[in-house]
């Protein structure tokens, strides 16, 4: 006869594939809207309000990053949801928002340019280099992972939790977070470099490079000597030569 406890435990693994599955759904969501859905919206006649807007909406997305990480939050979590769900519930939150902060974007009127030629080709394959880097250091850190279902299926094998190993070789020698590195490569080289993606591509870098300080106190906090090291000797955080 099933036990409360394997309910409880059936539960959050659903609860946590779900997360994985929006977590996927937001990222093809947002590259829909980035390559064809903010074209098809009617323009503003000026920049400064739709650039507000979208300011902010980031911004909103930010902020569940920096309430997940306070003390009193995860206290919160803990009290309504089992330990192993933390991962799947900022999963989901981040999901949520970033497919809300897409489908909201506004339009910023103007195109600075569009590429022919020779040049558009270089263009859509470096953006093809960056998708192309993302699923691969996302196969490295393991996507269940990052989704929040690892942590769940080991606790329903009473394993205790284990951190993803830091990894350090390949594309980790070169740049410290390879996926921002590759986000940046996807949302600069668009051949159609209009003032809405543009404003898309400056507000989501920048949310990045500031969060990355916040993350690193973290991994030093995993990862103790172990990382300082890897942070000096790979100095490059997301952009190489630059950050």
């Amino acid at each position: 006869m099933p036990t409360a406890g394997a309910g409880r435990t059936a539960g959050s693994l659903v609860v946590a594939l779900g997360g994985a599955v929006a977590f996927l759904a937001s990222l093809l969501w947002g590259t829909y809207a980035y390559l064809y859905g903010f074209d098809a919206r009617p323009s503003w006649r000026t920049a400064a309000a739709p650039v507000t807007v979208d300011v902010g909406l980031f911004t909103l997305f930010a902020l569940h990053h920096s309430l997940f990480a306070r003390t009193g939050a995860k206290r919160l979590v803990e009290r309504h949801a089992p330990p192993a769900l933390e991962r799947s519930i900022y999963t989901w939150a981040a999901s949520l928002l970033f497919i809300i902060v897409c489908a909201l974007w506004q339009p910023v009127p103007g195109t600075l340019y569009r590429l022919e030629g020779a040049a558009r080709a270089v263009a859509y394959s470096v953006q093809l280099a960056g998708m192309t880097l993302t699923i691969h250091s996302a196969s490295v850190l393991g996507f269940f992972e990052l989704a929040g279902v690892g942590q769940v299926r080991r606790a329903r094998r009473h394993m205790a939790d284990a951190h993803v190993p830091l990894e350090t070789r390949g594309v980790y020698g070169f740049v410290r977070h390879p996926l921002y590195f590759a986000w940046v490569l996807m949302v600069f080289a668009t051949p159609d470099m209009t003032a809405t993606r543009l404003t898309f591509a400056i507000v989501s870098t920048a949310y990045l490079a500031i969060a990355i300080p916040w993350e690193e106190r973290s991994l030093v906090k995993v990862f103790g000597g172990d990382y300082e090291a890897y942070r000096e000797r790979v100095r490059w955080r997301m952009l190489p030569g630059l950050y």
